[in-house]
């Protein structure tokens, strides 16, 4: 089993960069695939973008793709998600998730954290 906690989000202007952590407990991140998501107040939640566990591979949603990097650190059990070019649009509570087998389409996760606020100001 993992534990996972997210911090970095905050309140932006539109343009701006943030870059969001995942902090992961126990000695098995390297084992599990991660995935970030996100989930606006009265929508549904939206996947972001995935990372395998090697960190040698990456997917995104078109929404953010050329504008979010997803990242890992095994040595740190840290994840990360670089946004940049912010939009308004993007406000959101971003969540992290991890699931065994790493697969680019499938948004079944096995263990999520409680999310971290961003806001974008237009």
């Amino acid at each position: 089993q993992v534990q996972l906690v997210e911090s970095g989000g905050g309140l932006v202007q539109a343009g701006d960069s943030l870059r969001l952590s995942c902090a992961a407990s126990g000695r098995t991140f390297s084992k599990y695939a991660m995935g970030w998501f996100r989930q606006a107040p009265g929508k549904e939640r939206e996947f972001v973008g995935t990372i395998n566990q090697s960190g040698g591979s990456t997917y995104y949603a078109d929404s953010v793709k050329g504008r979010f990097t997803i990242s890992r650190d095994n040595a740190q059990n840290t994840l990360y998600l670089q946004m940049n070019s912010l939009k308004s649009e993007d406000t959101a509570n971003y969540l992290c998730a991890a699931r065994r087998g790493y697969s680019a389409g499938d948004v079944r996760y096995d263990y999520w954290g409680q999310g971290t606020q961003v806001t974008v100001s237009s």
